[in-house]
C-alpha cells in the first residue's frame, strides 16, 4: 500500500514489520521525506509495525495549494491511521514531525500510546523568519535553501566526516517541492502550542540536540517542563539527531517505547 488517499489527496506511505506488532508512526521534518528514518527502521521494525509517510507537500505525497496549518498536518496523520485501520499507535516525530506530534497528543490523544518529540519546538518565531524562507524558496527554489539547511541540520565536523550522508541529505532537500516547503513553513510560522501542550497526559520522551541551532535546547526544555511526567534525553547532536547519532537515537526510542504502560502493570 504505497499510496493512500486522505480527503482527496494522495499520501506516500511505507510499512515495515509485522502486522502483529504494535504500530509506530513516524513523522518527518521540514524539507525531508520518509527516507530520513532509513537508519532506524531496520532496528525498530523487529519490535514494531513501523509506518512512515511523507508529510503533505513533501516526498511523493500530494502538494495541495498552501498555506498549510498544524491542524491540517495533524489531521493528515490521523487519516493515515484511519486508512490503515490502526486504532492507536506510538509516535515519533522530529522537528516539524514533533510539532505534528504535539497536535496529536492534544487533539487526538486517544490515538497515541507513547510519543517521542525530537528536536522540536512548541513555537518558532518570529513570523519574518518564515516569511523570508518562503520568499527565498519563491525566488531561488530549493537550490537557494539547500546549503543553509544543511548547515543548520549538521555541525561542521559531521558534514566533513560523513560526505555520503551529506549528499543523501542534499538530494532529499532538493527533491522537496517548493510549494510544499512554503506551505509547511506557513504552518510552523502560525503555530503556537505552548499552552495547549500543558494538557498532554500521554507518556512523552523529549529528545534534545545539545548543539541544535534550529530548535534550541531551551525549546525542548520548555516542552519537557510543560508536559507532566515527560522524560527528557539530550544527545550530542545538532538538529537532525537521528542522522547524526543514529544508534543512540534508535536505542533511546526503543527503550522508551518498550516501557510498560499503566494498563500493562500488574494489579496489586
Amino acid at each position: 500500500m504505497p499510496f493512500i488517499t486522505i480527503n482527496g489527496a494522495s499520501f506516500h506511505v511505507q510499512v515495515d514489520g509485522s502486522d502483529e506488532c504494535p504500530a509506530l508512526l513516524l513523522s518527518n521534518s521540514l524539507s525531508s521525506d520518509l527516507t530520513m528514518w532509513d537508519d532506524q527502521v531496520m532496528v525498530w521494525s523487529k519490535r514494531f509495525r513501523v509506518i512512515r509517510y511523507d508529510q503533505r507537500g513533501h516526498g511523493r505525497s500530494a502538494v495541495p495549494e498552501g498555506p498549510y496549518s498544524i491542524d491540517q498536518l495533524g489531521r493528515d496523520a490521523v487519516g493515515v491511521l484511519d486508512a490503515l485501520g490502526i486504532e492507536k499507535a506510538h509516535w515519533c516525530g522530529l522537528s516539524l514531525g514533533g510539532m505534528v506530534g504535539m497536535w496529536m497528543l492534544t487533539y487526538a490523544s486517544d490515538r497515541i500510546e507513547r510519543a517521542v518529540l525530537a528536536n522540536t519546538a512548541a513555537h518558532m518565531g518570529p513570523p519574518e523568519l518564515w516569511n523570508g524562507r518562503i520568499e527565498t524558496a519563491r525566488r531561488g527554489g530549493m537550490e537557494a535553501l539547500v546549503e543553509p539547511t544543511i548547515e543548520r541540520w549538521f555541525p561542521e565536523h559531521f558534514r566533513i566526516s560523513a560526505p555520503d550522508t551529506m549528499e543523501r541529505m542534499r538530494a532529499m532537500i532538493l527533491r522537496t517541492p517548493v510549494a510544499g516547503y512554503q506551505g509547511c513553513c506557513a504552518a510552523i510560522r502560525d503555530m503556537d502550542q505552548r499552552e495547549s501542550i500543558r494538557g498532554v497526559s500521554r507518556p512523552v520522551l523529549v529528545i534534545i540536540g545539545a548543539r541544535d541551532p534550529a530548535t534550541k535546547p531551551a525549546d525542548g526544555e520548555l516542552i519537557a517542563s510543560s508536559i507532566a511526567g515527560a522524560q527528557k534525553l539530550t544527545l550530542d547532536a545538532a538538529h537532525i539527531s537521528n542522522i547524526e547519532q543514529p544508534d543512540a537515537f534508535a536505542s533511546a526510542v526503543l527503550d522508551f517505547l518498550s516501557q510498560p504502560t499503566d494498563r500493562d502493570r500488574p494489579t496489586l
